[in-house]
């Protein structure tokens, strides 16, 4: 139990400092490609649903659908799930894997030999006992 709760301290630390890669990830090289296209700040994408929207912050008017904080947010996530799954989920599966293969290989070589050893045992067994059977019939 206590394993357990270390491996899972770890990927907390692990998580929260990965947190701050994809981060700058998603500001230096996501949020300029978008900027080619528009602003830089996915954070001022925004739609207007009620009107008129003027301001910002607290002087804000209307309702505003701040679609650009979804966007990045979504991004910063995306990037954070592959991560995790192609660097550290997928290669422990694989790892897990070959290790369960290795243990049947294993297993399977053990049965093999055990079953080949009874049967040898079993051919002594009748010989034995055909070398007896033919001492007694002999005078």
């Amino acid at each position: 139990m206590r394993g357990n709760v270390v491996d899972l301290a770890v990927a907390v630390v692990i998580g929260a400092a990965f947190t701050n890669i994809v981060n700058s990830v998603v500001k230096g090289i996501i949020n300029p490609f978008v900027g080619a296209f528009g602003t830089k700040n996915l954070d001022s994408y925004s739609s207007c649903l009620k009107g008129p929207c003027t301001g910002t912050g607290d002087a804000a008017t209307g309702v505003r659908i701040l679609w650009g904080s979804v966007l990045g947010a979504t991004l910063t996530f995306l990037i954070t799930a592959a991560v995790v799954y192609f660097l550290m989920v997928l290669p422990m599966a694989k790892y897990l894997a070959r290790q369960e293969a290795r243990r049947k290989a294993r297993e399977g070589t053990h049965e093999v030999i055990e079953v080949t050893e009874l049967e040898v045992l079993k051919e002594i067994r009748d010989a034995l006992v055909a070398q007896r059977g033919s001492g007694h019939n002999q005078p």
